[in-house]
């Protein structure tokens, strides 16, 4: 079991383009900025919007390979490395937490573009252990928000459990040809992510887990790759812990950067190392 003295926020990250890694912008120094209020973590189990599988898996690699998981960026973004290690403590303590169903080791994957572009920024001397745990697109909604009822446990242990996803993720609304900061801002998309957000300060989220029966949210995740990380951190939250957002902008059209940690035991902590 890995040991801590104090509890661990959990996080959910909007990660949007893959660029935000190498680029000082609002959304990253938010990052940095987020990541020195909080104690050191032990180790990081990341959920990314781009491990999807059929069942469930778990990165048992020694050292994750850093995976550029997408086309048509700059050199530069391609030769960005992540060099965390892995944790096999943690691989061991997530498979004993997850009941619900089994956890399989994957030694195929590393670290994906949802989890190392927002690391780099959060920690960038990438001297925490990270595991990735994937998202079986097999299940349903309520099969992922209960994974991250059990994973809650491992908050006690020192472990940092970030969501990275997009709250708004619509590519059919992006306006090609014109620059990303121009396009027109879908009103609807702007709707779908304040009402997401209320719903989480008043806990209800019935509808959130259902949410392919609303149609505002059938637009903001027409397909549901980058909203289910967000029901993992849902599913990890204290009843009495505030969350606290930042980021709270759409752009591009239809892709919210919407980010949120969780304040419990800790309000501040050591820096970062």
């Amino acid at each position: 079991m890995i040991e801590n003295k104090e509890i661990m926020p959990a996080m959910f990250i909007g990660h949007g383009s893959p660029m935000n890694a190498i680029e000082k912008n609002e959304f990253s120094l938010n990052w940095a900025k987020v990541a020195k209020t909080i104690p050191t973590p032990k180790a990081i189990l990341c959920i990314s919007a781009h491990f999807e599988t059929g069942g469930t898996y778990i990165t048992a690699n020694d050292e994750p390979k850093t995976i550029h998981d997408f086309g048509g960026f700059p050199k530069a973004l391609f030769d960005f490395q992540y060099p965390a290690k892995g944790s096999s403590d943690l691989v061991t303590r997530v498979k004993a937490v997850v009941t619900s169903t089994k956890v399989n080791s994957s030694k195929e994957w590393g670290l994906d573009h949802g989890s190392w572009s927002v690391l780099a920024h959060l920690y960038p001397k990438a001297n925490i252990p990270v595991v990735q745990l994937s998202m079986d697109y097999t299940k349903d909604a309520e099969f992922h928000f209960r994974i991250g009822q059990e994973l809650k446990e491992l908050r006690k242990e020192g472990v940092l459990i970030i969501g990275s996803g997009n709250i708004v993720h619509n590519f059919e609304y992006l306006e090609y040809g014109k620059p990303f900061e121009a396009t027109a801002i879908q009103q609807w998309a702007t709707e779908a992510d304040e009402k997401l957000r209320d719903e989480i300060q008043r806990r209800d989220f019935e509808e959130i887990i259902n949410y392919r029966n609303f149609q505002l949210y059938r637009l903001a995740a027409p397909t549901p790759e980058h909203f289910l990380p967000l029901l993992y951190i849902l599913g990890c939250l204290d009843e009495e812990e505030k969350v606290e957002f930042f980021n709270t902008k759409v752009v591009g059209g239809a892709f919210s950067m919407t980010s949120f940690i969780t304040r419990l035991i800790c309000s501040g902590g050591d820096e970062n190392p």
